[in-house]
């Protein structure tokens, strides 16, 4: 059973900085992409990074320039580095992880699917970002 787990959320001021983790257990395709999604108060739930095993990154352009997304295969973590942080980012930030049958579909997935919460089936518990003065 695919298992993921956050961690590092907080509270920072506006042009601070955060980095969240995600701990997968479970992966059991050597294709799969890890994104992160966050809701902010209001609003639905967006996708604005993914990462693939195949190492394809992406960004949401709300978050490009700012955020950075990495992975620790040792640790089978991945790390979501938000600079530069504004009061518009705060909200739940969650993981969510996609196996996927080969290259083209894992590629696909951090394309543009990642914008599509709901294309990804595994969903960490979130963690709460503020960013507040």
């Amino acid at each position: 059973q695919l298992q993921l787990v956050e961690s590092g959320g907080g509270s920072v001021q506006p042009g601070g900085s955060l980095r969240l983790s995600c701990t997968a257990s479970g992966i059991t395709s050597d294709y799969y992409a890890i994104a992160w999604a966050r809701q902010r108060p209001g609003k639905e739930r967006e996708g604005i990074s993914c990462i693939s095993s195949t190492g394809l990154t992406n960004f949401a352009s709300s978050v490009k320039g700012r955020f950075t997304i990495s992975r620790d295969n040792a640790k089978n973590t991945v790390y979501l580095q938000m600079n530069n942080l504004k009061p518009e980012d705060t909200g739940v930030y969650y993981c969510a992880a996609e196996l996927a049958r080969g290259t083209a579909t894992v590629q696909a997935l951090c394309t543009m699917t990642f914008l599509i919460p709901s294309s990804f089936g595994s969903w960490g518990q979130g963690a709460q970002v503020t960013v507040s003065s």
